[in-house]
C-alpha cells in the first residue's frame, strides 16, 4: 500500500457496525489506543473488514484541532 499521508496506524480491528449506509470500524493500534473511523458500508465490503483483520488508519487532515479543560 502506498499514500501520501505519513500517519499511517497499523491496528487489528476489533469492531465493525454497520449502519443504514455507514460503517464505524474501530482499530486497536496498541498502548490501549482505539482509532475509530466512518466509512461506507461498501468500503467494508471491497476491503473485506472484519474483526480481527489488519488494517491502517491513515489521517490526512489540514487542520488539527487541540482542546483542554477549563
Amino acid at each position: 500500500m502506498k499514500v501520501s499521508a505519513r500517519n499511517q496506524l497499523k491496528g487489528t480491528v476489533v469492531d465493525v457496525t454497520k449502519g443504514a449506509t455507514t460503517s464505524h470500524v474501530r482499530i486497536d493500534i496498541g498502548g490501549g489506543s482505539v482509532v475509530t473511523a466512518s466509512i461506507t458500508n461498501e468500503a467494508v465490503d471491497e476491503l473485506g473488514l472484519s474483526v480481527g483483520s489488519t488494517a491502517y488508519a491513515v489521517i490526512k487532515a489540514s487542520d488539527v484541532m487541540v482542546g483542554v479543560d477549563a
